[in-house]
């Protein structure tokens, strides 16, 4: 199975190409092509679970422009990115909602959440503070989200293949100042994923600065990976 952070990490670097203008989205799957790869995904399909991906991602870049500003768009790239993927894992064809329908609410939520939690940290957040809905269109929480039993993203990754596969890749290609800012970035290896300010606080740098050298990374490994 493709590790978690992988994935996010494969997704990151495409979307990152499409924001750029270095490459175009690819067009939205026909309904046809869709139902085609959900069924080859559910049958645990890696390379149709990331066919869905790539065709989705400008869902992230169409919601996170609605929440970003200069300081943490970044941030949030990578927050709506674990959004859709989660939204790819956990939808039912049997409940016959629209996929795209179903990932952008997956992808807000996320970002919404995200929000939420840095405004917890400045003291201006509430636990009843209502951050989304639901698949079932239920209003959600802060309380209901901190309570759930679901995994974080980055806990589920330290002992895969993938992951040691995907930190061989890092260190070769990556100089030891990148591969720091990265692994932080991404919570590789067990480590616990920060935001762009977490880590320029820590090693006494500027937020601006961290996003050109994970900037630089991503295009490192956009090439290592072939894209």
């Amino acid at each position: 199975m493709l590790n978690a952070i992988f994935e996010l990490l494969r997704a990151v670097v495409l979307l990152a190409g499409y924001v750029s203008g270095s490459a175009s989205f690819p067009k939205p799957l026909s309904a046809q092509e869709e139902m085609m790869y959900l069924d080859r995904c559910s049958k645990g399909d890696e390379s149709a679970k990331n066919i869905l991906i790539e065709h989705n991602l400008r869902l992230v870049a169409h919601i996170v422009k609605k929440y970003s500003d200069d300081r943490n768009a970044e941030d949030l790239i990578s927050i709506g990115t674990i959004g859709l993927i989660k939204g790819i894992n956990t939808y039912e064809p049997s409940k016959q909602k629209k996929l795209s329908s179903y990932i952008s609410r997956c992808i807000e939520n996320e970002v919404l959440m995200y929000l939420r939690s840095q405004r917890k940290e400045r003291r201006e957040v509430y636990i009843d503070d209502g951050i989304g809905a639901d698949s079932d269109g239920n209003n959600l929480t802060l309380a209901d989200i901190l309570a759930s039993d679901e995994p974080d993203i980055a806990d589920v990754v330290s002992d895969s293949i993938e992951s040691k596969r995907l930190i061989r890749i890092i260190n070769n290609t990556l100089t030891p100042a990148e591969q720091n800012i990265i692994i932080r970035r991404y919570g590789l290896g067990g480590a616990k994923r920060l935001t762009q300010q977490q880590i320029a606080d820590s090693l006494g740098i500027s937020r601006s600065y961290v996003s050109r050298i994970e900037k630089r990374c991503i295009n490192k490994l956009s090439k290592a990976f072939g894209q």
